[in-house]
């Protein structure tokens, strides 16, 4: 199914949200997990993203006994002026929440054959997520989600009609822990290389909605988990907020550094606009500009 264009203005502001790449070595090279969302949906219905999600208010009561590292470094990694250290820890047990939720992926905990079943049994019951890893005995391991890039969505949203202030974060996929999609939020969930997530993308084979063709443009340069790893700890996380127009009846979406964008510096190499064509979001020379 194709992608819908929205026109209409959201005077609403933007949820406070969380997004997992988790990425992990194939035969390869590096692959990076995508969810296909239910076609019914009301946030990008059929389309191949990350996993992630909203942030909740229990994301940001966490016993303190139980994190690996206080939320005053979690808000240092996030480099948001402003932002307070309760939400930057709930940013990123949102992060790891939905992932397991989404994926039934525990990152950063060792794996051990009982404890994504007993996670998953007292959350239905109703803990906490990390109240449930506290009981178990493991910590809330926020350490292992690194900030990558945070995306603002703009008062005119281009695929949804809805606005989010997602915080992308990079984790490493656990050893010995199966990707298993939430059947009742998604009906796949896929370990793609990101060449070949854009390479399916440009076939008509999947939708990804902008965000993730940028990102796996990004990610598509990098030739391991390690080195996704290290590249998110070697800097703060850029700043992305889409400028979208309508040219021609064509939308546009514009990126830090092109030319109609407000702020002229760059945040990445590559290109700067999306264009939508074709029922899917194309750069400026087409999928070889994206793989560089």
């Amino acid at each position: 199914m194709a992608l819908t264009i929205n026109s209409d203005t959201v005077h609403t502001p933007p949820v406070p949200s969380a997004t997992v790449m988790v990425v992990r070595d194939g035969p390869t090279g590096l692959e990076v997990l995508l969810v296909r969302r239910h076609g019914n949906s009301g946030v990008l219905g059929g389309v191949h993203v990350f996993p992630g999600g909203k942030l909740d208010a229990a994301d940001r009561q966490v016993d303190p006994t139980s994190l690996d590292r206080s939320p005053h470094d979690c808000a240092l990694g996030l480099n948001e002026p402003g932002l307070d250290a309760d939400t930057a820890l709930g940013l990123h047990v949102a992060a790891l929440r939905e992932t397991f939720e989404e994926c039934g992926l525990l990152l950063g905990q060792v794996h051990r054959t009982d404890l994504v079943q007993r996670v998953r049994e007292l959350t239905a019951a109703g803990t906490g997520f990390a109240d449930a890893l506290h009981q178990l005995g493991c910590p809330v391991s926020t350490a292992s989600v690194l900030p990558w890039s945070r995306w603002v969505t703009p008062r005119v949203p281009s695929v949804t009609n809805k606005r989010f202030d997602t915080r992308f974060f990079v984790a490493a996929a656990p050893l010995g822990q199966e990707a298993e999609h939430c059947t009742f939020e998604a009906t796949e969930a896929v370990w793609l290389a990101p060449r070949l997530g854009l390479e399916r993308c440009w076939a008509g084979e999947i939708d990804l909605a902008p965000p993730q063709i940028m990102s796996l443009s990004h990610l598509s340069h990098l030739r391991s988990a390690a080195e996704v790893m290290a590249t998110a700890r070697s800097r703060p996380p850029a700043l992305i907020e889409p400028e979208p127009f309508d040219q021609d009846g064509v939308r546009v979406i514009c990126y830090p550094g092109d030319p109609a964008h407000s702020i002229a510096q760059r945040v990445w190499s590559g290109p700067t606009r999306l264009t939508y064509r074709n029922q899917r979001f194309e750069a400026e020379g087409g999928l070889a500009a994206l793989l560089g």
